[in-house]
């Protein structure tokens, strides 16, 4: 097959630069077709980096984001477009409020499974990945990001759903991506301390919840990405407002990522092609 091609669905601008990045980089630069789908806007997301809390930001943050999210693609070497809902923010409280009116996963699931469905049917991916049903972690909209790429996986092959969408395309495959894993941390917490330095991630490990431990049985499939690892950093660091480039995600010397953890992971959640269990191609059972 000729060209391959995968379609990444996420929640937010940013979402993509942190979760399957060097894996979309690395497909992108072989010359596949790669396509980032980014269903809010990113609108009520807080700064996170203090560079960037500022009154002119403040007042543009939807006009930056998209900004942010052009030059990450860039970047990556994706192609990029937006699904065009609005961010349901992270609600806080226990229990936490409803989500605001009008945003994302507060709307009927019809409306962006449709418009998916249709982009599915354009562009027709032999590939999709998202995000597990938690959603990688407990955000509405990264909930709803899963219901509606899982639909949209089954209802863009269905000819008698959508039927002014255009027409049936079965994607051959779809992964739910598996990026923040405990043994990943433990084992680069455990380097800095051989190091004589001290590690990002002591706060995130004593705060595991050891219900996500079967994170990691459900890897199915470790891309080879290494080489790629800049490109995902520079992409976060393009997302300025969410980023703080002397944070702790950069910590980590990337000789040691690519020595002790060079892969990204994925589960294998659909398949229409026979495949073999563990994969390490993400086209595999496609090419």
């Amino acid at each position: 097959m000729s060209e391959l091609r995968l379609m990444a669905v996420h929640a937010h601008p940013d979402d993509e630069s942190s979760k399957g990045a060097a894996t979309t980089a690395r497909y992108a630069a072989e010359g596949h077709r790669v396509l980032v789908v980014t269903l809010t806007g990113g609108e009520r997301g807080d700064i996170l980096n203090p560079a960037m809390d500022r009154p002119d930001v403040h007042g543009r943050i939807a006009e930056v984001r998209r900004e942010e999210m052009a030059r990450a693609a860039a970047i990556l070497g994706v192609e990029h477009t937006w699904l065009g809902f609005v961010d349901s923010g992270l609600p806080q409280g226990d229990p936490p409020p409803p989500v605001p009116e009008g945003s994302f996963a507060a709307i009927p699931i019809d409306e962006p499974l449709a418009r998916l469905v249709k982009l599915i049917r354009e562009f027709r991916p032999h590939v999709m990945t998202t995000y597990d049903e938690n959603g990688g972690y407990p955000h509405p909209d990264h909930i709803r990001c899963h219901e509606v790429s899982v639909a949209a996986f089954e209802a863009a092959a269905d000819r008698d759903r959508y039927t002014d969408a255009g027409d049936p395309w079965d994607v051959a495959k779809l992964y739910y991506n598996h990026g923040f894993l405990r043994k990943r941390m433990q084992v680069l917490q455990d380097e800095f301390a051989r190091n004589g330095r001290t590690g990002p991630f002591a706060k995130w490990l004593e705060a595991w919840d050891p219900a996500h431990d079967h994170l990691e049985s459900r890897v199915t499939t470790r891309i080879q990405c290494a080489d790629y690892f800049p490109h995902r950093d520079d992409a976060l660091r393009a997302h300025a407002t969410q980023i703080d480039p002397t944070g702790e995600f950069f910590t980590a010397p990337l000789e040691w990522q690519t020595r002790l953890w060079p892969t990204e992971e994925f589960e294998l959640a659909r398949s229409r092609v026979p495949v073999s269990l563990p994969e390490n191609d993400l086209f595999e059972g496609v090419r």
